[in-house]
Order: structure tokens, then C-alpha cells, then sequence
């Protein structure tokens, strides 16, 4: 298995859990897939899908980094083409009573990690990702964060650029706050997160 740097990016759907339990199923099974299709759609800097998860998609890309700025800006794309589709879900389905959950118990939270020794195999048509940074990642989707709805970049991540990116004046890194959080067998994980508020719910 050859192991190579690579970005991981990790959309996830938060209020699945609830949303699941309590719409109706007919609804729930045509909401979440087609959000989720729109997420994969949505890439536009040459991440590749190595799985879809229920509420989440994880993306990845060997090689070189995008830059910081089109990284953040590919967030918040997904971001506002995810609440986009659930404007034209809610009308679509305005029909059903549960259609009002949509946006009330659904959001969107992204993780972009990086490591430098993530393997992959394949497994049938799919590309399973494997290291300690893979799980690093999916464990980041567990955060002290007071919001549902945020881009959270891990301090692995923001290492690999120099300062002229960190401080390119089109990225207000004011609006990132820090955060750590402690996990068993990995320890301590520094990253620095942007809380998102998509227009529609303003």
C-alpha cells in the first residue's frame, strides 16, 4: 500500500441522526441522497469520493495542496450549493407536512485535514483510505464546537502553507477562532474553525 500527503475533506450533514428518526421515510430517503449528490457535484478543485457515508462524504487528494484561499473558497461553495438544494427540496416536497424539518433540523459541517502517510487500497469499485490521519479526521467531527454548522481546519492542515497564504489579505483569519480537543490514543488535536450562517436562515 503506498502512502503519500494527502488532504482529507469531510462534508458532513449535521441533525442526520434526528432527522432520520423523525421524518417520514419516504421523504428522509430522497432528501438525504440527493443533498449528498449535490455536495459531490459541488467539487470543483479535483477531490475524489473514497466514500459516502449516510450523512457525510469523504473527499481526499494526493499531491500537491490547493491553495488556502481556493480551499475556503470550495467550503463555502459547498455550503451555499447545499443550502440551495434544500430551498428547491422544501418547495419540491412543500406538499408534505415534514417538509418544514428540512431546513430546521439540517445543516452542514466541513473538516479539512491533512497527513502525510494515508494509504489507499481498493476495495471493489472504491477507494478505502487507511493511517492514523484518516481517523484524525473522522474523529474531528467530534469537536467542543458551540454550532453546527462550521469549516473546522486542523493545525496539520494550516502547516503547510507559508505565510504569505495564511496571510493573504483576501482571507480574514480574524473570523477563525482556535479550538483543541482531546481524544483517546491520539491526544491532543489543535485546529482553527469559521462558524458559517447561510443567508437564508438570517
Amino acid at each position: 500500500m503506498k502512502k503519500e500527503p494527502t488532504l482529507i475533506c469531510i462534508p458532513d450533514i449535521s441533525g442526520f441522526t434526528q432527522f432520520m428518526s423523525e421524518v417520514d421515510i419516504d421523504l428522509s430517503s430522497q432528501v438525504i441522497p440527493s443533498l449528498l449528490n449535490k455536495i459531490i457535484y459541488s467539487n470543483e478543485i479535483g477531490l475524489k469520493v473514497s466514500e459516502i457515508e449516510g450523512d457525510a462524504v469523504l473527499f481526499f487528494r494526493h499531491g500537491s495542496l490547493p491553495s488556502l484561499k481556493t480551499l475556503l473558497k470550495q467550503c463555502k461553495l459547498f455550503y451555499k450549493d447545499f443550502y440551495l438544494q434544500m430551498e428547491e427540496l422544501i418547495a419540491e416536497k412543500s406538499h408534505k407536512s415534514d417538509s418544514k424539518h428540512i431546513l430546521t433540523m439540517l445543516g452542514l459541517k466541513i473538516v479539512l485535514h491533512f497527513g502525510e502517510d494515508v494509504g489507499a487500497v481498493q476495495v471493489g469499485t472504491n477507494i478505502k483510505l487507511m493511517g492514523e490521519d484518516v481517523i484524525v479526521a473522522h474523529r474531528l467531527l467530534k469537536n467542543s464546537i458551540d454550532s453546527d454548522e462550521y469549516v473546522l481546519i486542523s493545525q496539520s492542515l494550516l502547516n503547510q502553507y507559508d505565510n504569505d497564504q495564511i496571510n493573504d489579505p483576501e482571507i480574514d483569519l480574524e473570523d477563525l477562532k482556535w479550538g483543541t480537543d482531546h481524544y483517546d490514543h491520539i491526544g491532543d488535536v489543535k485546529y482553527r474553525y469559521l462558524k458559517l450562517k447561510p443567508s437564508i436562515k438570517e
